[in-house]
């Protein structure tokens, strides 16, 4: 196992992380966006208000991107058993 190697499984694990929490993170970014703008031109300062929002965008973007999701973690996972035999010798 060469550190090339192990640098390379890490990168690729860290690219998967990202791909997997920016779907969820952009829904909670432009939502809170969203919220942010709406308090202002309102001058609601309630600090709950922007909780369900976020949490119906997360759980609506769960059910579009989550299917996307599990298949880049599946993919991700049988190529790392795939290769675990090369790895060892």
């Amino acid at each position: 196992m060469t550190p090339d190697l192990i640098m390379t499984i890490g990168q690729r694990a860290l690219e998967t992380t990202i791909l997997l929490a920016a779907p969820l993170l952009l829904t909670a970014l432009l939502v809170g966006l969203l919220v942010g703008v709406f308090q202002a031109a309102t001058q609601i300062n309630e600090m709950t208000l922007s909780f369900i929002p976020k949490l119906v965008g997360m759980a609506v973007a769960l059910v579009v991107a989550g299917p996307w999701m599990l298949k880049v973690i599946v993919s991700y996972t049988r190529d790392l058993f795939e290769s675990v035999p090369g790895l060892i010798g």
